[in-house]
């Protein structure tokens, strides 16, 4: 038997960033996440977000590779969501998301950044935070269009 502990602190937005995750429906979405999430044999420790983002600390499910389960993350929260009439328009993600692993040293640090996003959203928006994280994973803003 094999043993894999690999946390994913993940990332994604709406598109074009539109503020449609207002707190009744942010909250109806997390929730639904994480059930659908737990369905497929995702652990995720934590889930929030703010207007037009989501971000979540999980482990990535060793018979999964990273994009296999965020298309179960994203795919499936959207198509839920359009389907139940959660937003009052189609809700749609971008096409990209960031993801990083996180030592289990900084669990507790990335735990309460995702609990307190609307705190943090008061000081920054997600066009401040999306560069400031792209780039603490040595990208630029540019490498993603």
């Amino acid at each position: 038997m094999s043993y894999v502990k690999i946390w994913i602190h993940a990332v994604w937005g709406t598109k074009n960033r539109e503020a449609v995750l207002k707190p009744v429906i942010l909250k109806s979405l997390c929730n639904h996440i994480l059930v659908n999430a737990k369905e497929k044999g995702i652990f995720i420790d934590r889930i929030n977000g703010h207007d037009d983002h989501i971000h979540v600390l999980m482990l990535l499910n060793p018979d999964f590779g990273i994009s296999k389960q965020m298309q179960f993350l994203k795919g499936e929260s959207t198509y839920w969501a359009n389907k139940t009439h959660l937003t009052k328009d189609r809700l749609y993600w971008g096409d990209k998301y960031f993801a990083a692993s996180v030592s289990n040293d900084k669990i507790d640090f990335v735990r309460r950044y995702i609990d307190n996003q609307q705190t943090h959203h008061q000081k920054q928006t997600f066009a401040e935070e999306y560069r400031i994280f792209v780039n603490s994973l040595g990208y630029s803003e540019e490498d993603f269009g």
